[in-house]
């Protein structure tokens, strides 16, 4: 049965946030707390959302273990992001960041204490004393499941201030009018299988990653990429799509993420030989280096024959050292996760692990009030009525490479300045834009085309085939020969995302057919990062390519960075699958600008 007008129903309010994680639920707390009409959707349970799963903590320069300020977490920041950070949302972020900890630690969340009772923090990598000096205790920690802790105080804090949630709905497209201001979303209710549009005077999307456009992977399922999806097709440029992090410390053959706090409390990371070998690669940080650096050694030990096992394919991460008493205290989830995953105890031997993917520093663009901006002529002009927040938007604070604990930072800062810049805007009595005409033509069409195409492809087959593209074709270390064929593979399968057909019709919490919207989401991503990334001629944070490749003392590409031509985001467009660029903003709100140079840790 087909899906038509006269059966959507709507609904209206003063705001509609897609998606439940840690951005979305921070801005919404702040919203329901002013008194504005506020709906949530989530495609889970609001504490099953993604964030559930960070581990390591969260920074902030408090200094509760040792000296620490706000500059340093700034100068890491910028260096970890390889100088394609925004330094004026660095700053922002940086200094906001002990405000919002102590938020959470009002609300009740339960951190681990100290002697003294103040917050316990831990070093990440990265993260350093006195501009890289030395590793700082910086990460705020809740043992190692901060994430799930977060969640919990702010889904709680949200009950309290009576926030509306809609959960198992998925947000299908933006509703943009002809003035180009977005009012509204199309949105499918899962048990049901009823389609509604939300009409808001605000929405904002904080939907989190596309990590499931890659085969091995930290991600939950679910994070398949929708608010991209929903931005690229009404006609919103995707930024920095190319960079995406792979974690260190996934568990072999598993995927599972094991946090960076392994390493912060200690753990370190040998060979075949049982070498600890990242001290001959960062002799300064050694096994705290910055993500990108990590996960590049661990491959290069691996492809000139060092790894560990039969295969000599991955690497071991030893924690016995530790001592049994401090696993358990500081790191209970990594020990549940060896036993049941690796089938290893960690209190007694080492754990193999291969990075992972795990995190994408692009996504919708934004400035530091969370508004979604498109560039014209060069500067950054905000879409009326539309938000972004979270791993779904760039701000951007990462740049090429995030530092570890600054997602769940992020999250909070620019959830809460997101909030805050509704809130100011928000003109109490003023009635909601009307919806144009054609406000579900869009999701009528893509739903009734798969309502009608019962022979196409199953949506699975075709999102493992991209899966497999995407983890041949743009991993860790990339070639622009590679890259360039897996242009051509994505956009040949493009047609065949346009070809997924549903056998089965029913409308009761039909999970196919979520999964073939979800791909169609996936695929915007997929194609947004293999364009950007064969385009991008340099090696920059998580992005090297083998043809641009040189070494430190080159005098003007040091490691492959081409700062001359290529210090600038990537913008790419859905519509005609094309590129352009706008500059990163060198310039900090107060603090010096930390110009560019060689990134050795």
């Amino acid at each position: 049965m087909s899906y038509t007008k006269d059966q959507i129903s709507n609904r209206k309010f003063d705001v509609v946030i897609v998606g439940a994680g840690g951005s979305g639920m921070r801005a919404s707390l702040q919203l329901a707390r002013a008194g504005l009409n506020v709906a949530v959707l989530s495609k889970v349970f609001p504490t099953r959302s993604h964030t559930v799963a960070a581990q390591g903590g969260v920074s902030a320069s408090l200094g509760n273990m040792s000296e620490d300020n706000w500059e340093y977490h700034f100068y890491d920041t910028v260096k970890g992001s390889d100088w394609l950070g925004d330094q004026d949302a660095i700053e922002f972020m940086c200094r906001e960041a002990p405000k919002v900890v102590y938020d959470l630690e009002h609300m009740g969340m339960p951190f681990d204490r100290n002697p003294d009772g103040t917050i316990y923090q831990r070093p990440f990598g990265g993260h350093t004393a006195n501009f890289g000096e030395k590793p700082v205790q910086r990460a705020c920690a809740a043992a190692d499941r901060t994430g799930h802790a977060m969640l919990h105080t702010l889904y709680q804090a949200n009950v309290a201030a009576r926030t509306t949630f809609f959960v198992e709905w998925m947000a299908l497209d933006l509703i943009r009018n002809e003035a180009g201001d977005c009012v509204g979303v199309t949105a499918l209710e899962m048990e049901t299988g009823e389609l509604y549009t939300l009409q808001a005077k605000t929405v904002l999307l904080a939907t989190g990653g596309a990590g499931r456009i890659y085969q091995s992977s930290t991600n939950a399922f679910i994070n398949t990429g929708d608010g991209l999806g929903m931005a690229a097709r009404a006609g919103i440029a995707l930024q920095d799509m190319e960079f995406w992090q792979f974690h260190p410390t996934g568990v072999a053959g598993a995927g599972v993420l094991l946090t960076e706090g392994c390493r912060g409390e200690g753990a370190i990371l040998l060979n075949s030989n049982g070498e600890r070998f990242m001290e001959r690669y960062a002799p300064t940080l050694k096994d705290l280096a910055p993500r990108d650096f990590v996960s590049r050694c661990m491959g290069q030990e691996i492809l000139e024959g060092r790894g560990c096992g039969p295969n000599k394919d991955y690497i071991h991460m030893k924690l016995d050292h530790l001592g049994a008493d401090t696993i358990h205290k500081r790191l209970p989830s990594v020990y549940e996760i060896g036993v049941n995953f690796a089938n290893v105890d960690v209190t007694r031997e080492p754990i193999p692990v291969v990075p992972t993917i795990h995190y994408q520093m692009g996504g919708i663009p934004t400035n530091i009030n969370g508004q979604v901006v498109h560039t014209v002529n060069g500067e950054d002009r905000p879409v009326n009525g539309l938000y972004a927040v979270g791993e779904c938007s760039c701000v951007s604070v990462h740049g090429a490479n995030r530092l570890g604990t600054n997602s769940l930072l992020d999250l909070l800062v620019f959830g809460k300045a997101a909030g805050d810049h509704i809130i100011a805007n928000n003109k109490p009595g003023t009635a909601v834009q009307d919806l144009p005409a054609n406000a579900t033509d869009l999701t009528l069409a893509r739903l009734n085309r798969l309502e009608n195409a019962q022979s196409g492809e199953y949506a699975q087959d075709v999102a493992n085939d991209m899966r497999a593209i995407m983890q041949a074709h743009a991993g860790v270390f990339r070639s622009q020969e590679v890259m360039n064929e897996g242009v051509k593979k994505i956009a040949e399968l493009r047609a065949r995302v346009a070809n997924i057909g549903l056998q089965d019709n029913s409308k009761v919490f039909n999970t196919a057919r979520i999964e073939a919207l979800e791909v169609e989401n996936l695929m915007e991503a997929a194609q947004a990062t293999i364009e950007s990334a064969a385009a991008r001629q340099e090696c920059r944070g998580a992005h090297l390519v083998r043809d641009y490749e040189h070494d430190v003392t080159h005098p003007t590409c040091p490691l492959g960075r081409n700062d001359a031509e290529w210090m600038k985001h990537t913008l790419w467009h859905s519509a005609n699958n094309s590129l352009t660029y706008k500059p990163v903003r060198m310039k900090p709100l107060t603090a010096e600008t930390v110009p560019p140079k060689p990134r050795t840790f």
